[in-house]
């Protein structure tokens, strides 16, 4: 705003390609949310929006300290927008975001939500709709004067598939939104408890990955592969039973972006969505790569280990040695197994107190399969490069600018290769000042973590391919159609 050149708008001058903002927020002005709240639910929906919040974050401050612990009512984000005034003012109103953007190096932002990313714990079915309505009326209408170079996503709760697909389907044909982030994964509660008569709101509840739950999502995969929509999703662990501390707000926000995203995309993974839907690309926002990596590498691992083969040789009969267990027991048993060795030799397993291999194995094998066990059945791969593919080819990853975990998805050494995408989160306390975003992204190349190839992929190639992959004119008419154009032409 002073004029002065930026050090972020200085790093764009020496590059020669543009930046992409993956993931840059909004903090919607609550008093026009309200309007739009009321025009898609009427006026008894804001009150009931206003209470469901008043439960959430202001319940805490009626509590007393001893109170709060009995409930473990969660400590809320005081301070969880942007710090200092003037990004506050620009993270509210989109002609002051769209006027700055040079100032952060970025040509060209898709912007998520902030209050939108609530929408799939409301449990109220009504409310829900409506405000996931509301929200991208609201972000269609305020947006659209700054199409060439901010793009708003669409909220889609994820509840039901049913229920994605008719939102995702007005947001992208009604009101012309060109990216979606899905509520998930889902908290559900546990039919069993519901069965027994336990209320929705105090049963213990699961986290439905959307691999075993109650719903098949391949109708929402297939609509967003018609509409031509990548699948994100922003999704966090706050509120988990390891992530619910009624005093600290710091204990329960680290990593909760990275839990939420890890449990959607090895769900997502196991159950074959990337196999059945080539074309469909996923990405996880705001969790950096270190548990991307992990993730990939624990799939891998675990591929090796227990891929259907690997456990048809290691349960079969002929692999259960039970004379030469039985030799290694009476050999090495010692006094206290001299004379129960048959009972130790009828028990091998552990987790399973006397059964014997042999009913061990006819227990497994009539679950399915030769031997009962193949975790990786619905991937239909036949070795590791096809296992990897699968991942790297449509799995992409929102990283902070300031996150130095980054460095895992280009690291030659451990050639994961995996798409990380630059995503600044402007809008939140995260970023102290919306001028340094690009700058502090560069930090990795000036350090010798990344090269110019890297921070091209980062910063500009992945988030293309992210949504120009998925339909082919995400960017016409933009400030970087010209640049997307020839990269996807080339790929």
């Amino acid at each position: 705003m002073s004029g002065e050149t930026t050090r972020s708008a200085r790093v764009r001058e020496q590059l020669d390609h543009p930046v992409i903002d993956g993931d840059g927020h909004w903090l919607e002005p609550v008093p026009i949310f309200c309007e739009f709240l009321r025009d898609a639910g009427g006026a008894a929906m804001v009150d009931r929006y206003l209470a469901m919040m008043h439960q959430a974050f202001g319940t805490w401050y009626e509590l007393t300290p001893d109170e709060r612990l009995a409930r473990r009512q969660i400590r809320p984000p005081w301070l969880g927008d942007a710090p200092n005034m003037l990004d506050r003012a620009t993270a509210l109103l989109p002609a002051l975001l769209y006027e700055r953007l040079d100032e952060f190096g970025i040509d060209f932002a898709v912007i998520y939500t902030t209050i939108g990313l609530f929408a799939g714990s409301i449990a109220d079915e009504d409310l829900r709709r409506a405000y996931a309505r509301a929200v991208n009326e609201m972000n269609a209408e305020m947006f659209a004067p700054y199409a060439d170079r901010l793009a708003p996503v669409a909220v889609v709760p994820a509840i039901t598939p049913e229920e994605a697909v008719e939102e995702l389907t007005f947001a992208r044909r009604d009101l012309g939104m060109k990216a979606a982030v899905i509520t998930a994964p889902v908290r559900r509660p546990v039919p069993a408890q519901l069965a027994a008569g336990r209320d929705a709101a105090t049963a213990q509840f699961y986290v439905d990955a959307l691999l075993d739950g109650p719903y098949d999502y391949d109708p929402l995969w297939a609509k967003a592969v018609e509409l031509g929509v990548a699948i994100t999703t922003h999704t966090g662990g706050v509120g988990w039973p390891d992530r619910n501390s009624p005093t600290n707000f710091v204990y329960n926000h680290i990593g909760h972006f990275a839990a939420g995203a890890h449990a959607v995309a090895k769900g997502v993974f196991l159950s074959g969505a990337t196999r059945r839907f080539p074309t469909l690309n996923f990405a996880f926002q705001e969790g950096g790569a270190a548990w991307a990596a992990a993730l990939y590498l624990d799939l891998v691992s675990h591929w090796r280990k227990r891929n259907k083969d690997a456990m048809a040789r290691l349960m079969s009969p002929e692999a259960a040695d039970i004379e030469g267990f039985t030799r290694l027991v009476e050999r090495y048993g010692g006094p206290r197994v001299k004379g129960k060795e048959a009972e130790v030799v009828g028990s091998p397993l552990t987790f399973f107190p006397f059964k014997s291999m042999d009913e061990l194995i006819s227990q497994e094998s009539s679950e399915g399969g030769p031997m009962g066990m193949d975790d990786f059945e619905r991937l239909c791969v036949s070795d590791e490069a096809e296992l990897g593919s699968l991942f790297k080819e449509h799995f992409y990853f929102g990283c902070e600018a300031d996150d130095p975990t980054t460095v895992l998805a280009f690291d030659k050494r451990l050639d994961l290769g995996l798409h990380a995408v630059f995503s600044s989160d402007i809008g939140h306390f995260d970023v102290q000042d919306m001028r340094d975003v690009l700058y502090e992204a560069y930090e990795l190349v000036d350090d010798g973590f990344l090269d110019a190839g890297d921070f091209e992929r980062f910063t500009f190639s992945n988030a293309a391919r992210l949504h120009g992959g998925m339909d082919p004119d995400f960017f016409a008419g933009t400030s970087v159609e010209e640049d997307v154009r020839r990269l996807l032409v080339g790929s």
